[in-house]
């Protein structure tokens, strides 16, 4: 099943930023963009998850074209069918790393699974204030929540930037496992091509193109 199709998307600021970028997400696979910093990658991710909308091109999800829904449709989907993991971790600083977790599990319905939490060694800290985590912890944290929400497609902005390389391996391998249990799918921007290559399609942004690479 398709989950994304990105049609001839294009995008700019005050330059061009990229054009004409079309992609194809299916379920159980995983695609990952790399290119050098100030490419577009995370403008790219950023339309992809609708949380931009570009200047050119359609992105459809789930079979219906964004630019058709209404607000409320397009919120429905954000909040039951997308996760998003970004270098900034978006947490309430006022929680604990479970009520962050809490606030996912009430809106998706969701239980919050222990075993979750102990594959992202999270388990001993989870109930500290989100100011008392280290980044790392944070950020881990941060990707129990998505998880928690059982989202179709995965969006993830260097989203183990801040983890050392055993445990970027291991939450790697945690959504790779997901994915492939749940139906669901993975779009990862990254600078570690040893990460990226990974996932089942990688991508190149360079130049203001998209080449696919693998």
């Amino acid at each position: 099943m398709t989950l994304l199709e990105a049609q001839n998307i294009s995008h700019s600021f005050d330059y061009k930023l990229f054009s004409d970028i079309s992609l194809n997400l299916d379920s159980k696979e995983s695609i990952a963009i790399i290119g050098s910093s100030g490419s577009g990658k995370s403008t790219l991710l950023h339309i992809l998850s609708t949380l931009l909308t570009p200047e050119n091109g359609n992105v459809n999800l789930f079979g219906d074209d964004t630019s058709k829904l209404t607000h409320k449709q397009l919120a429905q989907i954000k909040r039951d069918k997308l996760g998003l993991v970004f270098q900034s971790h978006y947490l309430f600083k006022g929680f604990s790393g479970f009520e962050n977790l809490e606030v996912a599990s009430i809106l998706s319905k969701q239980e919050i699974q222990e075993e979750l939490l102990k594959r992202l060694n999270i388990s001993d800290v989870i109930h500290q204030k989100v100011t008392e985590l280290s980044g790392g912890q944070q950020q881990r944290v941060s990707i129990a929540r998505v998880l928690t929400k059982k989202p179709r497609i995965i969006f993830a902005d260097e989203p183990t930037g801040n983890l050392d390389n055993k445990t970027a391996n291991e939450v790697m391998n945690l959504f790779f496992e997901y994915i492939e249990k749940n139906d669901a799918g993975m779009v990862l921007v990254t600078h570690d091509e040893t990460l990226a290559y990974k996932c089942c399609k990688v991508y190149m942004l360079e130049n203001k193109k998209l080449k696919k690479v693998k």
